[in-house]
């Protein structure tokens, strides 16, 4: 695997738009026991609905470790779906695995951001993160892409969402939080992206949705579905603590034009439950010092906002709750070319994210 010393900016690289054709998804198999519960069975399950209704509509390729490769194989019974071997500390392959960038004549090629399990020492989910933080080295190597690594840059992949022409979207709860680059300023980490990314415009968010443990992801509350549109998670009951976080998105987003020069159109997606696990749920999980515990008392940070656009199809979470529905119906009304496949996503909300968060789209060559 060749690491270049460029940025994809300087090479004509940029990331492209979600809705962009894709060769394949990317997931990881989970199984960390002290965040999936009953060692990661029922999330199992639930991974293995999503990949299967991914490959449905393209190719998926599955990470999975060494001792869970025989069950994984078993479950994921579909023509589409392969497995590959890889060594991993948990399953977010939209954090871990690398953002790919195209250059309009067939090439793709990867970033591979430092991973510090969303906030290191300072409020990070787990240690150690050092597998993790190797998942994305190890597809580019798979997929003989040349990679750029950003050593001493720390991004998620959920952190960020492009229109594929120019503009970016991200919050400050995450982007600026103290535990992710501390050493660098606003104008330094717009710098990284637009080198990285090729992006000319950086809508920064306040805050992302309230009691996301990732520091308030954008892909858990505002992504686009076309240039110059966006769906926003949103709620207008004043007592629900999102009330304000929306609000003050909305503030922005009404306030700002991309880097088009569009004034941005915003469709809202109302945001399910309040959703809290049970006893049973939390008690299932293994209790390890340092990794993120799981209580009854913390409403979850459900969001429909959490979905993956594929070739042809969009692959959103439904959660057994009455706004399920409407949130299929928004979601057929704003991608009209696409077919919608809701599949069942509390478990995997229970290990703290959603459908988006545990795949990793790779555009067509």
């Amino acid at each position: 695997m060749t690491t270049l010393t460029s940025t994809p900016r300087a090479d004509g690289f940029h990331m492209p738009a979600e809705w962009a054709p894709h060769s394949q998804t990317w997931m990881v198999w989970p199984q960390r026991p002290d965040n999936w519960r009953l060692g990661g069975k029922p999330a199992q399950l639930a991974f293995s609905a999503v990949a299967k209704a991914i490959a449905e509509f393209e190719l998926v390729t599955v990470c999975v470790s060494a001792e869970q490769y025989e069950n994984a194989r078993a479950r994921l019974d579909h023509a589409n779906i392969r497995l590959v071997e890889i060594s991993t500390d948990d399953a977010w392959v939209r954090d871990t695995g690398p953002t790919f960038v195209t250059n309009g004549q067939g090439e793709v090629r990867g970033v591979d951001w430092a991973f510090n399990a969303w906030g290191g020492f300072d409020g990070g989910l787990y240690s150690p993160w050092n597998r993790d933080d190797q998942v994305a080295s190890k597809i580019l190597e798979i997929e003989r892409s040349k990679r750029y690594r950003t050593e001493g840059f720390v991004l998620e992949g959920g952190s960020i969402h492009v229109d594929g022409e120019g503009t970016l979207i991200t919050t400050e709860e995450c982007l600026l939080n103290r535990n992710r680059n501390p050493h660098l300023s606003r104008e330094e980490i717009e710098a990284v992206l637009s080198q990285h990314l090729a992006v000319d415009k950086v809508i920064w968010l306040p805050d992302g949705l309230f009691n996301d443990e990732t520091d308030g992801h954008v892909d858990n509350f505002c992504c686009y579905v076309r240039p110059g549109e966006v769906l926003l998670a949103w709620t207008d009951d004043e007592s629900n603590p999102n009330y304000v976080r929306c609000q003050a998105a909305m503030r922005v987003l009404q306030a700002t034009k991309d880097a088009k020069g569009r004034e941005l159109i915003v469709h809202k997606m109302p945001i399910p439950g309040p959703l809290h696990a049970t006893e049973e749920e939390c008690a299932g999980v293994d209790l390890v010092a340092g990794s993120q515990e799981r209580s009854p008392e913390v409403r979850l940070a459900g969001s429909y906002v959490n979905f993956l656009i594929v070739n042809g199809g969009i692959i959103a979470p439904r959660f057994d709750d009455p706004m399920d529905a409407e949130a299929e119906a928004i979601l057929s009304r704003v991608f009209p070319e696409h077919r919608v496949v809701m599949v069942p996503g509390r478990e995997i909300l229970l290990g703290g994210g959603n459908i988006h968060c545990i795949t990793q789209q790779q555009p067509a060559g």
